[in-house]
């Protein structure tokens, strides 16, 4: 989607939107995380889905790799499953104990007079504890989370004959040897990034103009969409700029340092966007 006849009227000087992806964006990868639901993923797919054990790992990483989420993986090549079961399996088990409050990060958040957002893949409950670990639960004006976008549970989990058919198709896909091109992949029904959609959805959410919002994200691919789609972007977790990002951040704290305009805004203005709302913003992430 090209926003910029929408957008045409409005000046490119500063930021209107500050967008930001939590896992291993706003805690290191260091923290475990991110491991251990690699782990629990890969034993749900074993214990839920009856996938041979010998093969989860090759075929996580292709899901992954193609899908951004080895969820929509799964349910594009004809695995279905309810999605609070998955979420429960595969987020209920993680060393939540291993993320510490960050006043360096709440310090900064709170100081930026710019609004911000969350856009997580994740789902409500899990997002809610990042933050809540971290202490920034009331850092960000509004959550998007995985049941923003997909509202529906994934209740239908009969195998039906498509399911078999898709299933067939995802035996092919998933042979290591036999990978396909971008384009042969069947589509997932679940909205996420590095989706176009995903963005588009959350940025009518949000109301959010792409060309007034900054990104942060650690994954490549979603930086590289948010690019095309006309966000500014920042990849976080590494110090080298890679196709589509305009900057690149070893961590979330180097923040001020790479982009001090963003504490430039006029006083006035930053008085407009400062949060009110604590209840209603916690609300909206515990809901």
């Amino acid at each position: 989607m090209d926003y910029g006849d929408q957008y045409q009227h409005v000046p490119a000087a500063k930021y209107e939107c500050l967008l930001f992806d939590v896992d291993d964006t706003l805690y290191s990868l260091s923290s475990g995380l991110s491991k251990a639901c690699t782990k629990n993923i890969e034993e749900f797919m074993i214990q839920k889905l009856g996938i041979e054990g010998n093969k989860v790992s090759e075929i996580n990483r292709v899901l992954y790799k193609n899908y951004g989420t080895s969820m929509a993986g799964l349910r594009a090549v004809g695995y279905n499953f309810d999605y609070d079961d998955y979420h429960s399996f595969v987020h209920g088990r993680l060393p939540y104990d291993n993320l510490k409050p960050d006043p360096v990060l709440r310090s900064l958040l709170v100081s930026l007079p710019i609004r911000k957002v969350i856009f997580s893949n994740g789902d409500k409950v899990h997002v809610a504890k990042v933050l809540r670990k971290l202490g920034l639960e009331d850092c960000f004006e509004r959550i998007i989370t995985f049941e923003t976008l997909n509202p529906t549970n994934g209740t239908n989990t009969s195998d039906d004959e498509d399911s078999f058919k898709l299933r067939g198709l995802g035996t092919q896909i998933l042979d290591a040897n036999n990978y396909p091109s971008q384009s042969a992949l069947p589509e997932t029904p679940i909205i996420c990034k590095p989706f176009e959609n995903a963005f588009e959805q959350a940025f009518k959410i949000a109301n959010i103009n792409p060309q007034k919002t900054l990104f942060f994200d650690d994954s490549i691919r979603n930086i590289q969409t948010g690019k095309q789609i006309g966000l500014h972007t920042v990849l976080v977790g590494t110090s080298h700029r890679t196709n589509g990002a305009d900057y690149a951040i070893e961590s979330i704290h180097n923040i001020r340092e790479a982009l001090p305009e963003l504490w430039e805004s006029d006083s006035k203005k930053s008085e407009g966007v400062r949060y009110s709302g604590k209840v209603a913003i916690q609300a909206s992430v515990m809901a």
